[in-house]
């Protein structure tokens, strides 16, 4: 009797052990592990994300600059891809067979599960062909997107483009997901959130065929997308294109803005590039390929690049001297050829003779505004040369110039006005005097400005002592653009009434000073030319200005790298842009030509150019010899 009851409760034992294995296993199946109810629901829904149409770009006029074109993503679920026929896939979206394999492996190690992208941006052309055959490959779906598409190759380092997400991102921002797409610089990146819109997805349901069958539920589990909302951009599309054009086969940037509303009207750096080469499957190697130019075609030298700003830097030092009350209209110097203290001598271009104020501003004399200069840090009121010149920098940041105007476009520079700690490090504390750092004054030395700053100094005036923050989106949908420090006065700390005499100054430069050759007819236009010293080369040549005198309606800022005197070429190219804005017409067509046709590619581009070019003919040589060698291997062989 005991035997037989123990051997009862061995087999209860045994079924109950069995049947709690059976009830832990169920509930990991159920509750813990996944993977069966994923692979399950993969045989019979998908979730199709429906990516928004991202939001239209548009120019000031309403001239369409950015839209969208549709591609497709081929999508797998590794799981369900099995038994196909990979030789045609491969031929039907033109990959190798061992590209196949990588592609295969990255999504299996993501998940065999679920679904993942395998062959991003295929064409309409591509869709529709795979289509036809898409029941042949059971595990791989379609998945429709847009990418963005230029109608005119311009404003490509406005634009900026987009690209993939990375892992830095989705850990920071729970709205992105693996495979999706994000402003990478320019409008796209500083206007993302806007531009975006929100995806939404369709749970679809599917046969063993891998063919859509139907929405499940009838869509009640659907989330639909909504579209990012369209921008309208300050710019004149006219404009822009005709400033890249006078810009081609040289290497600088332009930027032109409304000094009424700080509006950006054009911002050209040269060279450039077609924004359609950065969009869809051969994106990678393009970028590769503008990534290794000399040129550099990829840095936008208008936002990003500061430069001396030569003489161009004279009218704000002028502006301070008044406000100092150190500088007068009938403040006179001499010019005999230079500025001479000490063992220090700056040279001017001519020997001027006695000049005033605004013919000092007309005729660029470098003697006049050292001694401006000097006036204004030397000051009695002044404890030290290191006090005296504190007080002119700080004048300086006034005009937006050594800090970022914080306009709406990413990776704006501050360029640079240096600081007492800079020259005390530098020469040594109190060992430095007003005449040490003189050449400032004809913006030389260790200043840095960028083109958009050159523009904005226009503005400020033009507009007789403030500016708006320069911008490039005037509307978001059917909104003005509703950032308040677009529409806020900032002022310089120089009084509006100083303007006048400086103003006077730069209209005779046009009229009869050193831009006289890019005078418009009928436009009163203000200036004044600028030579920077460069030490890689030729001189840089710059123009800043505004027009007309009255109500002006437009400020700019341009440098062309290595083009010499500011007459030469930056002048020509700036008057022509305000002429084409203004009359819509060019009534110069010989110095339009001129201007078209002109190459001033820098040396030191050159040079790289020219070892690029030899690097490239010793590769090709030497992989030449080796297939040589290869091929009479070959041809003795028995």
């Amino acid at each position: 009797m005991n035997v037989a009851s123990g051997r009862k409760t061995i087999i209860y034992l045994i079924f109950f052990s069995v049947g709690l294995i059976y009830l832990i296993r169920l509930f990991y199946l159920q509750c813990i592990d996944k993977s069966y109810q994923i692979a399950a629901e993969n045989n019979v829904f998908r979730n199709v994300i429906e990516y928004p149409s991202r939001g239209l770009i548009y120019d000031r006029k309403g001239n369409l600059l950015v839209y969208n074109e549709p591609v497709y993503d081929l999508m797998i679920i590794p799981r369900q891809a099995r038994d196909i026929d990979t030789a045609e896939l491969c031929k039907l979206i033109g990959i190798t067979h061992e590209e196949y394999d990588e592609k295969f492996r990255k999504a299996n190690a993501y998940s065999p599960y679920r679904a993942s992208i395998f062959e991003k941006q295929l064409s309409v052309e591509m869709y529709g062909t795979l289509q036809e055959k898409m029941y042949k490959f059971k595990g791989f779906f379609v998945q429709p997107r847009t990418l963005r598409k230029y109608p005119s190759p311009i404003a490509a380092h406005l634009f900026g483009y987009i690209g993939e997400v990375d892992t830095n991102i989705t850990r920071k921002d729970p709205y992105y997901k693996d495979g999706d797409y994000i402003g990478k610089s320019g409008i796209e990146q500083g206007y993302e959130t806007y531009l975006r819109g929100k995806r939404g997805v369709r749970v679809m349901m599917v046969d063993v065929f891998n063919r859509e069958k139907g929405s499940y539920m009838n869509g009640k589990f659907d989330t639909a997308s909504i579209a990012g909302e369209n921008l309208t951009l300050s710019i004149d599309e006219q404009l822009q294109e005709y400033g890249e054009k006078l810009l081609q086969n040289k290497v600088g940037a332009v930027v032109a803005i409304d000094p009424s509303t700080g509006e950006i009207l054009a911002c050209v750096s040269s060279p450039s590039y077609d924004p359609n080469l950065l969009v869809g499957r051969a994106r990678t190697k393009n970028y590769a390929g503008l990534l290794e130019d000399p040129l550099k075609p990829l840095f936008n030298r208008s936002l990003m690049a500061y430069y001396p700003p030569g003489s161009t830097f004279k009218l704000i030092n002028d502006l301070i001297g008044e406000q100092e009350g150190v500088l007068f209209p009938n403040t006179t110097y001499y010019c005999d050829g230079g500025y001479h203290m000490g063992s220090i001598t700056v040279k001017c271009d001519a020997v001027h003779g006695s000049l005033n104020l605004k013919s000092a501003i007309e005729h660029s004399c470098n003697t006049y505004h050292c001694y401006v200069f000097r006036s204004i840090v030397d000051q009695k009121k002044f404890r030290s040369t290191e006090e005296g010149y504190q007080n002119w920098r700080n004048h300086v940041l006034t005009f937006g110039i050594g800090k970022r105007l914080y306009s709406d476009l990413p990776h704006e520079l501050k360029g640079n006005v240096p600081t007492v700690a800079y020259y005390d490090k530098y020469f040594g504390k109190g060992r430095w005097k007003s005449s040490t750092v003189v050449s400032l004054s004809i913006g030389q030395g260790e200043l840095g400005i960028t083109p958009l700053q050159m523009a904005n100094t226009m503005c400020i005036i033009a507009n007789k002592g403030y500016f708006y923050v320069p911008h490039i989106v005037r509307k978001i949908g059917d909104r003005v653009n509703p950032e308040p420090r677009f529409t806020k006065k900032n002022y310089t700390d120089v009084d509006s009434s100083y303007y006048n005499i400086v103003i006077d100054g730069m209209e005779s430069v046009v009229e009869t000073g050193t831009a006289a050759g890019s005078r418009i007819a009928g436009i009163r236009v203000c200036g004044k030319t600028g030579t920077a010293q460069n030490p890689h080369g030729k001189d840089h040549s710059l123009f800043v200005g505004f027009a007309p005198r009255e109500n002006p309606k437009i400020a700019i800022g341009i440098m062309v790298e290595n083009g010499g005197w500011g007459a030469s070429w930056a002048a020509p190219i700036a008057s022509l842009m305000i002429e084409k804005y203004l009359n819509d017409t060019i009534k110069r067509p010989e110095l339009e030509k001129r201007m078209l046709e002109g190459v001033v590619i820098p040396k030191i581009y050159l040079d790289k150019m020219e070892a690029e070019r030899k690097i490239k003919e010793q590769a090709e040589h030497a992989a030449g010899m080796t297939k040589s060698r290869e091929d009479s291997l070959r041809a003795k062989r028995p």
